[in-house]
């Protein structure tokens, strides 16, 4: 089901910044009657049950109106059960996990959704000359991948994306003095190698517990 894969393409893993499909965390998507069934699995059976959560409940909210029932499973995680029935009753991960859940799943959103803006934001500009930076506006990036992604986690914050919008901003999209413009890059910079290794980690984890499964 081409509709449901493609709604799929917009749920992220919040730390690696990357869609649920390319990373291969979706195993299977089946519209059964009236009931579409998508099963999830993680590289571990031990994700934290704040992110294994926040891509279950997302799943489910992208499908929604695509079947009149709609089942999202994650399969192999030790949460699993307490997760699906969760998602299921559309319980919230404070309604699911009770006085265990330490803080509210949106503020993890954020900080993860902040991160992946100032990685965005570091790659969008790497080859802009250094004396170009303060006045730099997403009009003179050119239209790119990196551009388009900066664009998408600006919205997704709810900073502005018009053409006179300065790039450079901090994690509340205020524009960066000047002088914290080579700091707060560097510091971006970091933020992005560390999502892409976490995320060729997370990529071996997964071929490697399903390796079995794959070449059978």
């Amino acid at each position: 089901m081409m509709q449901a894969w493609k709604a799929l393409d917009e749920v992220m893993d919040p730390e690696l910044d990357e869609p649920i499909t390319t990373l291969g965390f979706v195993r299977s998507v089946v519209l059964d009657g009236d009931v579409l069934t998508v099963h999830l699995r993680l590289p571990t059976a031990f994700c934290s049950p704040n992110f294994a959560y926040l891509m279950t409940s997302d799943a489910k909210d992208v499908l929604r109106g695509l079947a009149p029932h709609v089942l999202v499973v994650l399969e192999d995680h030790h949460d699993s059960d307490m997760i699906n029935r969760g998602v299921a009753a559309d319980a919230g991960f404070v309604g699911t996990y009770g006085e265990e859940a330490s803080r509210d799943l949106e503020e993890l959103r954020l900080t993860f959704q902040r991160k992946a803006h100032a990685a965005a934001m570091e790659r969008a500009v790497r080859t802009v000359p250094l004396e170009r930076l303060r006045s730099l506006t997403l009009r003179d990036l050119p239209e790119s991948k990196a551009t388009e992604a900066l664009r998408r986690r600006r919205s997704a914050l709810g900073f502005g994306t018009a053409p006179d919008a300065l790039v450079l901003v901090d994690d509340n999209g205020v524009p960066l003095p000047p002088g914290d413009l080579p700091l707060r890059l560097r510091f971006a910079r970091s933020v992005g190698i560390s999502i892409e290794g976490n995320a060729h980690f997370c990529r071996g984890l997964l071929r490697t517990r399903y390796a079995m499964e794959e070449t059978a």
